[in-house]
């Protein structure tokens, strides 16, 4: 294998991990970013850089990040990858804070010393917006918008559960965790990814799990556990790919969330909700309106650059790319 350098900003979005790679990827095929998500996943040269960045000694079971890829038109700033240990999601809303922040704080967007600025990011699952909010030259949140989410199913039965499946960018099951006996809680972890993988694995190839228009949309990405905290307000723990655990409350998750929560009459449209994580990280959340293409959900939280790395491989290690230990 050749050596191997790549060039990455990291930020935690609500705990959760993103890196940003910003040189070292190889160029990827495709005329727009859904079919370069595609391409990405076939070529060796581009994903041995994933494994790289994913995989230990340089990164962990858990690891997230994106790679940077031209938009599909003018009309946006930039396009990203997104990828996980597993491969490659169609949606990642912590990510979208974080590359809302960086955008801002590198200059690539330009900025107001105060006020807001619209970073507009092309995605595989279409083109969302992160509203960058600037106070003394100082990023202080990042409103995520979503591409327009809805209910996919209710009442579904998986893995001796009941849960409901909606669309925030990708595809996930809600279940309280309470159905499995379970609390939200880090201690609990190893029996919350269990669950979440049956679930995935129970849903695999349904009905449930079929994007209804782009069927490179399709499968559930991740389950959802939560429980109520209060009136609006939940917390959750995300089982994303093959037993990832989101530290964050999951952006694209919550927007999945909200639908469902305005489906119940739980909440109205414009109505704020909040939506704690495992490590008691905080999203807010509402419905910004109803469309004929699902709701518009707009999903705000924060993100910190955490370093600045420069990845090698030297050609003489016999680890090559890494390993994974779970």
């Amino acid at each position: 294998m050749s050596g191997i350098e790549v060039a990455a900003t990291d930020y935690h979005t609500a705990g959760e991990p993103f890196r940003i790679v910003t040189d070292g990827v190889p160029a990827i095929g495709g005329s727009t970013v859904a079919e370069r998500r595609l391409a990405a996943g076939s070529s060796e040269e581009v994903d041995v850089v994933r494994r790289l960045l994913c995989h230990e000694p340089r990164g962990h079971a858990d690891m997230y990040g994106c790679f940077l890829v031209p938009p599909d038109d003018d009309g946006a700033d930039f396009g990203v990858l997104f990828w996980h240990k597993d491969g490659y999601s169609t949606a990642c809303g912590h990510g979208t804070i974080a590359l809302g922040a960086w955008a801002v704080q590198t200059g690539r967007v330009a900025a107001p010393d105060r006020g807001d600025v619209d970073v507009t990011i092309d995605v595989p699952s279409g083109r969302v917006v992160a509203r960058v909010s600037v106070a003394g030259g100082v990023v202080r949140s990042v409103a995520f918008r979503n591409v327009p989410s809805f209910v996919i199913a209710r009442g579904v039965e998986a893995a001796g559960a009941v849960v409901d499946v909606s669309y925030g960018g990708a595809i996930y099951a809600s279940a309280p965790a309470s159905a499995f006996g379970l609390r939200v809680d880090a201690g609990e972890l190893p029996r919350l990814i269990d669950a979440g993988r049956s679930v995935k694995r129970a849903l695999a190839g349904s009905e449930a799990a079929r994007h209804p228009t782009d069927d490179r949309l399709s499968g559930v990405y991740g389950t959802i556990l939560y429980e109520d905290v209060g009136e609006a307000h939940q917390r959750n723990v995300t089982i994303f790919a093959d037993g990832e655990v989101d530290r964050s409350p999951c952006g694209s998750g919550t927007s999945a969330r909200t639908v469902l929560l305005l489906d119940d009459g739980a909440i109205a449209v414009g109505q704020a909700w909040r939506n704690d994580s495992v490590v008691g990280t905080t999203f807010t959340a509402r419905a910004l309106a109803e469309e004929p293409g699902g709701v518009l959900t707009e999903v705000v939280g924060t993100a910190y650059r955490t370093a600045e790395h420069r990845f090698v491989l030297d050609p003489r290690d016999d680890l090559g790319t890494g390993f994974v230990l779970r």
